[in-house]
């Protein structure tokens, strides 16, 4: 399997894992009519943690040889971007109306790119902008039916909103930094151990309990299994591969396919502002993968990559 990973684009791999997260919205949307949200964040972790048990221990000795920064990235991306990011977003919207946190969570990719610049020293080429500028474009016409006319409100949804945004971001960026640096299984392995201690002390905290029933823990296992398990196997094999700044690029696929999944499954309607901007989206990620001849994205101490994957 690796190695016909390994003929595959980066930034396609990480679009591909992107659109699977897309498609939660099926089943994660009527579970949270029934279970909390740092309930079903507790009991993916559970499930995904025994499923990479055997990984576990490796991972736990790579990351010790790897130094105290690969330790805090491995914690930041379990712990932030796998458990506390989920459930800061879930609280923003019991909080505040459904506007403000989807306004706020557009800053996700900026965050990432400007973490990359910062803790990984990338360097966006001029050619990068061509990219990025229209993909955000393309994302806000996406969200807002009425795109010059959006307005956040509450500070409370507001700070929930960030706080998500920002750990997405920089989960991203550390990601990126531990995919250099250990083998993409331990990734994956300590991303969900960290994050099942994170969602277990966030129990007491916000109140839950950490069983959802028979009939909820079906549909909670379906979603460790493919939009975790399978999704961040893919994610993070290709992030090895991948600057952060193309990869925050890529994840656009996310909302991209939640929209449609909307529009399919539950009946949203689209304005014609919103499939300009699926169009805009895809026409971007889908280019991702094809410059050749100059990079995009410059990473420092660092042999040339294939040129598909920068």
């Amino acid at each position: 399997m690796s190695r016909r990973l390994a003929l595959v684009p980066g930034v396609v791999l990480i679009a591909t894992a992107a659109a699977m997260w897309g498609t939660d919205a099926l089943f994660r949307r009527p579970l949270a009519q029934s279970t909390s949200a740092a309930t079903i964040v507790f009991g993916e972790h559970v499930l995904l943690v025994l499923l990479t048990l055997p990984l576990l221990v490796p991972a736990l000795r790579a990351l010790a040889r790897a130094g105290v920064y690969a330790i805090l990235a491995a914690v930041g991306i379990g712990a932030g971007a796998s458990a506390f990011a989920t459930i800061l977003f879930t609280q923003a919207f019991v909080h505040g109306d459904p506007i403000t946190p989807v306004v706020l969570q557009k800053v996700q990719p900026l965050v990432a790119i400007a973490g990359a610049r910062v803790l990984l020293g990338e360097q966006p080429r001029r050619r990068f902008a061509w990219f990025v500028v229209p993909a955000l474009v393309g994302i806000w016409l996406i969200a807002f039916p009425e795109p010059f006319d959006v307005h956040a409100r509450g500070l409370e949804p507001i700070g929930l909103a960030l706080g998500a945004a920002v750990l997405w971001g920089l989960g991203t960026v550390f990601g990126r930094y531990l995919a250099r640096r250990l083998d993409f299984g331990h990734v994956v392995a300590l991303r969900f151990a960290f994050g099942l201690v994170a969602s277990a002390i966030a129990l007491p905290i916000l109140g839950a309990s950490a069983y959802a029933g028979a009939h909820d823990s079906v549909w909670i296992a379906y979603l460790a299994l493919v939009t975790g398990l399978v999704a961040l196997t893919l994610y993070y094999y290709g992030l090895r591969k991948t600057p952060a700044m193309l990869a925050s690029i890529a994840e656009l696929a996310y909302p991209v396919t939640a929209v449609i999944v909307g529009y399919v499954a539950f009946g949203a309607e689209l304005v014609w502002s919103q499939w300009l901007g699926i169009v805009v989206t895809v026409t971007v990620v889908s280019l991702l993968p094809a410059p050749r001849r100059e990079r995009l994205v410059e990473v420092p101490g660092e042999a040339r990559l294939a040129p598909a994957s920068a």
